[in-house]
C-alpha cells in the first residue's frame, strides 16, 4: 500500500495507514508507543533514511517489530548540502538575495572558506563525507566523536575534545544523533564558548540545540550567526524563538531530498524491508538503541555518533 504525504501526518491517520500491515517503509512519521500498539500486524519498520528518534524503538522492541535506518544512505547529499550552508554563512547569501529582493543592493564583503576552521560534532558518514569537501576548499577540520581512536579513519582531521572545537572553529558543523545525551547539547554555555565570528550549522536534528540560547546568543553577539537546516518542531511554529532574529536562517530540513538519494532509499529501504521480514535485518536498530539507552545511564557527558 502507497501513502504518500508531504508535511506531518495525523497519528489517526497512522492508524489507518497501518491497519493490516505487516511492513512499513516509513519517513519522519512519529511512530510514538500509542501509534504502534494500534498496530497488531506490523512486524518491522524500515526508516527510509539515517535518524530514527521519530520511532519509539524501545515500545517498537516490546511489540517484537524490528526496526531498521539506513547509514549512509543520504551521506553525499547531506554533505553537499553542508558545504552549501557553509558558503551560505561564509558570504552572506541568503541576506544578499532577500536584499535584491526587496530593492536593495547589499556589498557587504564576505569571508572565503580557505584557511578557516571547521569543527565537526560527530563522526559519522556525513561527517566523514564532509572532510575532504572542506580539505578541498583549505579548510582546517577538528572534530569531537565517541567513535574508538582506531576506527577514527582518515589523517585530514584532528580530533579534541567539545571545548577545544568550539573555541578554536570558524564554523561548527552537527552531525550527532539525537538522543538523551545529546539533547540540547549546545546550549548557552557552549555557545559562549564559540568565537563571537563564529557560525553554528546544523543539518542533524534540531534538538541537539537549545534553539532560546541560540536566538538570545545570535542577537546579542555572541557567535555571528546560524545556518539550520533542522528544527526542534518542524515545520517551523510562529512563536519559534528563532523567527525573526537577524542572522540566523531557517531551511526546511532539505539536507538529504535529492533526487539520487530518495531513491536509493526506496531502493535499499525495500531490500532492508524484505530482508527483515526475513529474520535477516542488516540494519537493526534495536540492539544498537538499547546499547546507547546503557551507555547514557553508565557514562558521565555526552556521547557522540
Amino acid at each position: 500500500m502507497y501513502r504518500p504525504l508531504v508535511g506531518p501526518r495525523d497519528p489517526d491517520e497512522l492508524v489507518v495507514a497501518l491497519k493490516g500491515i505487516s511492513a512499513a517503509l516509513v519517513g519522519n512519521e512519529p511512530m510514538t508507543a500509542e501509534v504502534l500498539a494500534q498496530a497488531p500486524d506490523l512486524r518491522v519498520i524500515v526508516r527510509t533514511g539515517v535518524g530514527y528518534d521519530s520511532i519509539d524503538v524501545a515500545a517498537a522492541a516490546r511489540l517484537g517489530i524490528t526496526v531498521s535506518n539506513l547509514p549512509g544512505i543520504n551521506a553525499n547529499a547531506v554533505a553537499e548540502y553542508t558545504m552549501g550552508l557553509l558558503l551560505a554563512a561564509a558570504r552572506g547569501l541568503v541576506q544578499s538575495a532577500t536584499g535584491v529582493a526587496a530593492g536593495t543592493w547589499p556589498r557587504a564583503d564576505g569571508q572565503e572558506l580557505r584557511g578557516a576552521n571547521l569543527g565537526l560534532v560527530g563522526y559519522g558518514t556525513v561527517a566523514r563525507a564532509v572532510v575532504p569537501f572542506a580539505r578541498v576548499f583549505g579548510m582546517n577540520v577538528l572534530c569531537v566523536t565517541g567513535v574508538p581512536r582506531d576506527q577514527r579513519v582518515g589523517h585530514d582531521v584532528r580530533f579534541v575534545d567539545l571545548p577545544e572545537l568550539l573555541a578554536g572553529s570558524d564554523y561548527v558543523s552537527l552531525h550527532t544523533a539525537l538522543t538523551a545525551r545529546t539533547r540540547g547539547l549546545i546550549g548557552m554555555a557552549e555557545l559562549h564558548q564559540m568565537r563571537r565570528t563564529a557560525f553554528l550549522v546544523n543539518t542533524a536534528r534540531g534538538g541537539v540545540v537549545d534553539e532560546v540560547a541560540l536566538a538570545t546568543a545570535v542577537r546579542d553577539g555572541t557567535i555571528a550567526g546560524a545556518h539550520l537546516d533542522v528544527a526542534a518542531q518542524e515545520p517551523l511554529p510562529a512563536g519559534s524563538p528563532l523567527r525573526g532574529v537577524d542572522g540566523i536562517v531557517v531551511y526546511s530540513h532539505l539536507a538529504g531530498q535529492t533526487a539520487q538519494a530518495r531513491a536509493a532509499a526506496g531502493m535499499e529501504g525495500a531490500v532492508e524491508l524484505v530482508a527483515a521480514l526475513a529474520g535477516q535485518a542488516r540494519h537493526c536498530v534495536n540492539a544498537r538503541h538499547q546499547t546507547a539507552i546503557t551507555a547514557d545511564a553508565g557514562v558521565d557527558g555526552p556521547t557522540y555518533s
